[in-house]
């Protein structure tokens, strides 16, 4: 099975993947399912209590899912981590963890910033 079976189970069909075929549960991956459900307004509180109970049985935690979310389509893309251009420069001129570097890249030029980079340019071939 893979995600996409789970989500479509819980959110659209409401048709429990268990009952055909018990041995189905293994493939259910519980922190994704709870991260994915963690980005809809409606199912936020959902998710936290199946953070807060996270040693249930997964078959515990679908069936909570599939019984409590009301039928919805629900599609947003993957939540992650912004890329800011320029950290590693910085990071690595100053010898910067990423939270320094991130305060320091507010506060830089973009005429200092590319005097970093400049200085970071090992050339070669």
């Amino acid at each position: 099975m893979e995600l996409k079976d789970w989500l479509n189970s819980i959110n659209m069909t409401k048709k429990n993947l268990i009952e055909d075929d018990p041995s189905v549960i293994k493939d259910y991956p519980p922190y994704i399912v709870n991260r994915c459900f963690s980005g809809h307004l409606d199912c936020i509180f959902y998710a936290n209590e199946m953070n807060i109970h996270n040693a249930l049985p997964k078959d515990m935690q679908y069936s909570f899912y599939l019984n409590s979310l009301r039928k919805k389509k629900r599609f947003s893309p993957w939540i992650r981590k912004d890329k800011v251009s320029d950290l590693e420069c910085v990071k690595k001129y100053y010898s910067y963890s990423d939270q320094k570097a991130l305060q320091a890249l507010k506060i830089l030029s973009k005429e200092q910033i590319k005097f970093i980079k400049s200085k970071l340019e090992t050339g070669g071939t």
